[in-house]
């Protein structure tokens, strides 16, 4: 295939996924900012929470009230990012291990995921496995992969990336096997090679549905990072939440998991914002 049919085809395609013009929004007034409704919700969650522990009369060591937690988790930021007593260290630990993981997981995903939507043999050889491997519970295989990879940042790396393994696995496979016939087609038509025609038609159109795996895979890689400091680890967030525990500080427990929950929200926006940078076409038809 030459370079000026590459060009054209290219072209063609990302006119064609061109996003329509934005028409105007009717003042009706039935329009609410997002974050308006988030902050409302938090306001409505944290003041069901607080007069529920006073009138409930609720023991703090089952449920802390919003002011014990919140100065937990200030007792926990307010302090130097190098000091051992703050978060920054045992999270900065939690997310390299978390981001490694997910690069190696999704990596291996999309990589596994394409060659079973390139070759149905390759798919049958794989898929069974895929399904067996996710339907194991991870819990229970969690302490095997820590004798194996020992009790340093290897395990934590390798749960991070099991888990986050299978939503990209899948969510590539699906994406590249939804590509419109009549394209693979045309580009056949044009003499195209099997990775032009998956470099010009499949990987875009299936680049909607990658994004979605990664959306679920980035918050798996840091559950799994948590699951694998539960088990073993010297530094992490989920070592904070075990020392937490043992001295009964239900406290810091819950600020470590706001913490946690801080950055699930972080991440997924992330990704969002970056789908919607790389995938300009996504978001067509959405109101």
């Amino acid at each position: 295939m030459s370079q000026a049919q590459t060009t054209i085809i290219a072209d063609s395609v990302a006119i064609e996924r061109a996003p329509p013009k934005p028409k105007a929004k009717a003042k009706d007034g039935t329009g609410v900012n997002g974050t308006a409704i988030t902050l409302i919700g938090l306001v409505v969650l944290f003041g069901g929470w607080a007069l529920a522990v006073k009138y409930l009369e609720v023991p703090s060591y089952i449920l802390p009230t919003p002011l014990a937690v919140w100065k937990a988790l200030w007792s926990g930021i307010a302090v130097s990012p190098s000091s051992p007593l703050g978060y920054y260290l045992p999270l900065w630990g939690t997310l390299k291990n978390a981001a490694i993981g997910l690069a190696i997981g999704s990596g291996l995903g999309l990589t596994l995921g394409s060659l079973m939507a390139e070759s149905r043999l390759i798919e049958k050889l794989i898929m069974p496995y895929a399904f067996a491997l996710q339907s194991l519970p991870k819990v229970a295989i969690a302490p095997l992969i820590v004798i194996w990879f020992g009790f340093g940042d290897g395990s934590k790396i390798a749960i991070s990336a099991l888990l986050a393994f299978f939503p990209m696995l899948i969510n590539s496979f699906t994406g590249l096997r939804a590509v419109e016939p009549e394209r693979v087609d045309l580009m056949r038509s044009l003499s195209a090679t099997r990775f032009e025609t998956y470099r010009i038609v499949k990987l875009p159109n299936a680049a909607p549905y990658i994004f979605a795996g990664l959306d679920m895979a980035v918050v798996y890689a840091l559950l799994g990072t948590i699951v694998a400091e539960f088990l073993g680890a010297q530094q992490g967030m989920g070592v904070v939440i075990t020392q937490a525990q043992a001295v009964t500080d239900v406290a810091g427990v819950f600020a470590a998991l706001v913490i946690l929950g801080a950055m699930g929200i972080l991440l997924h926006g992330i990704v969002r914002g970056l789908e919607k940078r790389i995938v300009h076409w996504g978001d067509r038809g959405r109101k």
